[in-house]
């Protein structure tokens, strides 16, 4: 079964829409200016608090620790944290904020692919991105061949409607963005369209 999770959400009207039709996971780009999907921690707090609201993803690169000491009290289930933090610091802030964990890391070949081994340990899913960040890029998923099946996979990085039937085989969790944004804002329909079509996807399967 195919799970969805809907990023960089900024109004609480896109949480109501993903809840409607089923997504699993809402993400939230904390602490990164750079992206036009980015929140405040005040926005943060009203967006993670939406009735019926699934599983709150707080979308970090490289945190530091007065970062995650300011949402420690805020709605989150999971931590997406992209960087190089060393495996014991990823368990201490798994540990120290009582949140699993997503490892994100950035693929560009096979070498990169490979890093899921240090972290699968203390992560509750790995998710494999492009290098694009906020930039919405592509990266070839056969890399992703030999991955242990043991691990829980996200993959993000450009991924598009039409897309959802090989991601479906490879991928246990969809991470989409850029895909259901109308000029970098998202777009109602969008999310509606690709959330039904995980659902078709999984009730072919």
């Amino acid at each position: 079964m195919l799970l969805a999770k809907i990023c960089g959400l900024t109004e609480t009207i896109h949480i109501e829409k993903c809840i409607e039709y089923g997504a699993s996971m809402c993400g939230f780009i904390l602490f990164y200016p750079k992206s036009h999907r980015n929140i405040t921690i005040q926005k943060a707090d009203e967006l993670t608090s939406v009735k019926n609201a699934k599983s709150n993803v707080a979308v970090m690169v490289e945190p530091s620790k007065s970062d995650l000491e300011k949402i420690r009290d805020l709605n989150f289930h999971y931590y997406q944290i992209y960087g190089d933090q060393d495996p014991a610091e990823i368990n201490e802030i798994k540990r120290k904020n009582s949140v699993k964990i997503i490892k994100a890391l950035t693929i560009e070949t096979e070498k990169d692919v490979l890093k899921y081994k240090k972290y699968q340990d203390v992560s509750n899913v790995i998710l494999f991105d492009s290098i694009g960040k906020e930039k919405s890029l592509s990266f070839d998923h056969s890399l992703l061949k030999d991955v242990s099946k043991n691990v829980i996979k996200m993959i993000a990085g450009n991924i598009q409607i039409q897309d959802l039937e090989k991601v479906s085989k490879i991928a246990d969790i969809v991470d989409v963005s850029g895909a259901v944004e109308t000029e970098k804002k998202k777009d109602l329909n969008k999310i509606k369209e690709f959330l039904l079509k995980v659902k078709e996807i999984n009730e072919q399967n």
